[in-house]
């Protein structure tokens, strides 16, 4: 079982050291003067979801840190599988501190496939606070489990899963479901993650999963209900890059447990390596928050000093593991690393991804 230690140094190992030389230079964050202003908090997601959950929980604390206590306004723009209000970030948001971008794997991973509804381009932006997160696979006890020793039961059970679409987020358990053998309909078009979970409440799909922080505040109330079974938690990742029990759920098998309950061996492969890949961008180095284009880096070092500073604060302290999970938000040379490590990936995964996509799900990418 994976410790209680720092997850960031984890996926950020190999890397940190060679983004110490980009730390922020430049006025210092004091000239900075935010008083009377409203920032939006661009998510581009549904209200009730996990990256929605991460976003209301910090911007109250980043108000209070960031120089002249601006009022910080979360501004839900759903769509597209997140590249709607990610788009309008892109075009609109005008380099004065006044507009921020929170970004999840959902966002990621179609500008990793080529999706070509995204018009946004990651190396444009200037980035003020990376953090990990994890997530849990549940299912309703109607199917007859009790507990993640039951999954073998789903191995023959029609299952209905609500997805945001096939480059979103939703692609890690797409792959996961299908390396276990699953036999799963993914119902694409839903907003966000909240609203699959609603779907799920009302019996509408009978497979789902939530990032920690929304399964914590809204799916761990349906377990102590009995209204809903976990199964498993993606995993973290450990100083060599191996998945282990992620440290919020100990008491749950990561993925990798769960396949190996499922078929007795360890997973491997190439379809284990395509599944690996999007879950590394998907979940280690998965909530950021960005600075549009030409922002100066005054104002990306301040906020960068309000987003660590915040971590010093009692109610921060106090609530962060309850709503985010033992999981460290971090700025810097580290950020920096997970933000690399987040928007990339190899030609041949993409192409493979892309091309199972295309052939089994009729999904269209955009040219390599």
């Amino acid at each position: 079982m994976a410790s209680n230690v720092n997850i960031t140094r984890r996926v950020a190992l190999g890397l940190a050291a060679g983004a110490l030389a980009l730390g922020l230079a430049g006025p210092a964050a004091a000239e900075v003067n935010l008083s009377g202003k409203t920032i939006e908090w661009i998510i581009p997601f549904s209200a009730g979801g996990g990256s929605d959950t991460w976003a209301r929980f910090n911007a109250p604390l980043l108000s209070k840190y960031l120089p002249g206590n601006p009022v910080v306004v979360v501004v839900n723009e759903p769509g597209g599988g997140s590249t709607k209000g990610t788009n309008l970030f892109a075009a609109r948001a005008k380099p004065d501190g006044l507009t921020i971008l929170g970004t999840s794997g959902s966002t990621q991973f179609p500008y990793l496939l080529g999706d070509p509804r995204v018009r946004y381009e990651y190396k444009d932006w200037k980035i003020a606070m990376a953090g990990p997160t994890g997530g849990v696979v549940y299912t309703t006890p109607s199917l007859g489990l009790s507990g993640p020793e039951d999954i073998a039961m789903l191995k023959d059970k029609e299952l209905v899963y609500a997805s945001q679409g096939a480059t979103s987020l939703d692609l890690v358990p797409l792959l996961g479901f299908r390396l276990m053998g699953f036999n799963v309909q993914h119902v694409f078009g839903f907003k966000g993650r909240g609203d699959g979970r609603l779907a799920f409440e009302r019996g509408e799909v009978n497979i789902d999963y939530q990032t920690s922080s929304a399964y914590l505040k809204s799916v761990q109330p349906l377990v102590d209900a009995g209204q809903a079974v976990p199964l498993f938690s993606w995993g973290v990742l450990n100083e060599a890059g191996e998945v282990m029990r992620d440290p919020t759920f100990p008491d749950l098998p990561s993925f990798v447990e769960a396949y190996e309950t499922l078929t007795g061996n360890a997973p491997s492969g190439p379809e284990y390596d395509a599944y690996f890949a999007f879950f590394t961008a998907g979940f280690p180095a998965q909530k950021m928050v960005f600075l549009p284009k030409g922002t100066p880096d005054d104002i990306v070092a301040a906020y960068q000093k309000a987003f660590e500073d915040m971590k010093a604060d009692p109610e921060y302290q106090a609530n962060a593991e309850t709503v985010l999970g033992t999981y460290e938000q971090v700025t810097g040379p580290l950020a920096q690393a997970l933000f690399e490590k987040g928007t990339t990936i190899t030609p041949e995964l993409r192409k493979q991804v892309a091309t199972m996509l295309g052939d089994e799900y009729g999904v269209k990418l955009g040219e390599d």
